[in-house]
């Protein structure tokens, strides 16, 4: 069995009793940093073991793991915040499992993107969800989409690219496309700020921040 655990994407009470118990009973957690998820797993006293599974190594561990979720091994899937497959390693893990016929359960929890939609006051009956837009090779094209899309969207960005990013979608999207950015979301120093991509665009150019930011545009 594979259980896809969701880890607070901030504060440490965001995490469900039936997660905390999965894992504590698994026999191995996978973790995208260990150094991180030893923190979070010491704050609720487990001790299960932990092993590396992450973007880097996770095409050469996966063949390794599911033969040992064949044998018998229970495994629980974890990453640094967030859900994992959303934008974090887990993906590939969960594919090979469901091809070899390794039972897989994903429990709900934590994830940026569901409370960004929401707290972003833009409709959210139906969204796009684009995660990270590329750097360079195909990003003008992503842009280009998301323009058309008459639903509310959603992606993430880093605080270094995220003046770029706005400026760019105001210039594919309209200057006065409505938006919201959220940053540190749950945590002490949470952010929501509101305004036109244009407004959004400059606020952000002369304001250097820090942290996760999830970026939600009204559609067109």
């Amino acid at each position: 069995m594979l259980y896809i655990v969701p880890t607070p994407i901030g504060n440490l009470e965001d995490i469900t009793l039936r997660a905390l118990r999965i894992l504590k009973e698994v026999d191995v957690v996978l973790a995208e940093d260990t150094r991180t998820s030893k923190k979070l797993l010491n704050h609720y006293d487990i001790s299960t073991p932990l092993r590396s599974h992450h973007a880097h190594n996770e095409h050469g561990t996966t063949p390794k793991l599911v033969a040992e979720l064949q044998a018998g091994t229970t495994m629980a899937i974890i990453t640094d915040a967030g859900t994992p497959g959303i934008s974090d390693p887990g993906f590939l893990l969960v594919r090979a499992c469901v091809q070899a016929g390794v039972k897989v359960e994903c429990l709900p929890g934590a994830t940026a993107v569901i409370p960004a939609l929401v707290v972003s006051g833009l409709p959210c009956d139906k969204f796009y969800f684009e995660g990270f837009l590329p750097h360079k090779k195909g990003r003008q094209t992503r842009l280009k989409y998301l323009a058309t899309l008459s639903c509310t969207f959603a992606l993430y960005e880093s605080p270094h690219r995220i003046a770029k990013c706005l400026k760019q979608l105001a210039e594919h999207c309209g200057e006065e496309r409505e938006a919201v950015v959220c940053r540190e979301l749950t945590k002490l120093h949470e952010e929501v700020k509101r305004g036109t991509l244009a407004g959004l665009s400059t606020f952000y150019d002369e304001k250097k921040v820090k942290g996760e930011i999830v970026v939600v545009v009204k559609g067109n």
